[in-house]
């Protein structure tokens, strides 16, 4: 399929889903009404912004309940809305949140006008839009940044109401899932543009994954998706992050506050490079690491 024709499926699909939101409900393909109004008015008034002034707190709050429990870790070719419906419609997990690889300047990103990638993915298919766009401070404030490192402002956004699946199909019975919001640094654009603040990148990573996970542990969370955190068109290389992850999940014991992981990390590639960093970061072998897409 011609990408422009792409793009104009995508956009048509995040349109529906800002339609039933508004509606408050939506028809599932075996034209029964479901309800999603109480559900996600509850996700929007629940959402919280994290300041980063706040989150040095939160940090060491975290480091202060870190034991020596290994959380089980799984590395799978799953996107993160497979994952989630199989953690938790499959398999019945509880406190399951998602980590969303945002865009620092527009909620969203480039959903509404078709844009692919993970976020956009998550909005189409769920109530998480209005979740975060109430949310201007965040993203006024990473506009007005001269550097592309970007800053450590979150929005938390509890039980979202997931009423579609990847390709944008309605389900039979919605689910639930908490996603916390969190851009990562733009490597690509600090390497071309600024590579003076090259050297910086793996340290705000590291330090931006460290909040985010002890901003997941302060808010209940036990069981986490996440992924190739700004692999995408932040150009961050896949095994930087797998290792920044691997860093503060095992050696800095942060893993010890949740009792599964799942890395989904979506790779179409015929190398399928970004999975194997993963892959390798964890130590993961053919027989451990990947579960075979659940798809509702």
């Amino acid at each position: 399929m011609h990408p422009q024709q792409q793009r104009g499926i995508h956009a048509a699909i995040a349109q529906d889903t800002m339609n039933r939101l508004e509606q408050g409900f939506y028809m599932n393909n075996a034209g029964i009404s479901v309800s999603i109004a109480d559900a996600q008015q509850r996700a929007v008034a629940g959402s919280r912004l994290y300041r980063p002034a706040e989150l040095d707190t939160v940090r060491s709050d975290a480091i202060a309940a870190l034991t020596n429990r290994a959380p089980q870790i799984e590395v799978t070719g799953e996107t993160t809305l497979e994952a989630a419906y199989r953690r938790i419609v499959v398999e019945a997990a509880g406190s399951t949140a998602c980590l969303n690889f945002a865009s620092a300047k527009n909620p969203g990103g480039g959903f509404l006008s078709g844009s692919q990638a993970q976020e956009e993915s998550l909005a189409r298919s769920s109530g998480l839009y209005p979740c975060i766009a109430q949310m201007e401070e965040m993203y006024r404030y990473n506009r007005r940044l001269s550097t592309c490192l970007y800053s450590d402002y979150m929005i938390y956004s509890p039980d979202v109401p997931v009423f579609k699946n990847d390709r944008g199909e309605p389900l039979s019975v919605p689910y639930a899932v908490s996603f916390l919001t969190a851009p990562a640094v733009n490597a690509g654009v600090v390497r071309e543009h600024q590579p003076e603040l090259e050297a910086r990148i793996h340290a705000d990573m590291l330090e931006r994954i460290r909040k985010l996970l002890a901003v997941l542990w302060q808010q209940g969370a036990d069981s986490l998706i996440l992924g190739a955190y700004g692999c995408g068109v932040f150009r961050n290389r896949p095994a930087d992050v797998a290792g920044y992850f691997r860093q503060v999940l095992l050696d800095e014991r942060f893993g010890s506050l949740f009792g599964n992981i799942v890395f989904a990390v979506y790779d179409k590639s015929p190398q399928r490079s970004t999975l194997h960093a993963f892959e390798r970061a964890f130590g993961l072998d053919d027989d451990r690491r990947v579960h075979a897409a659940t798809t509702p």
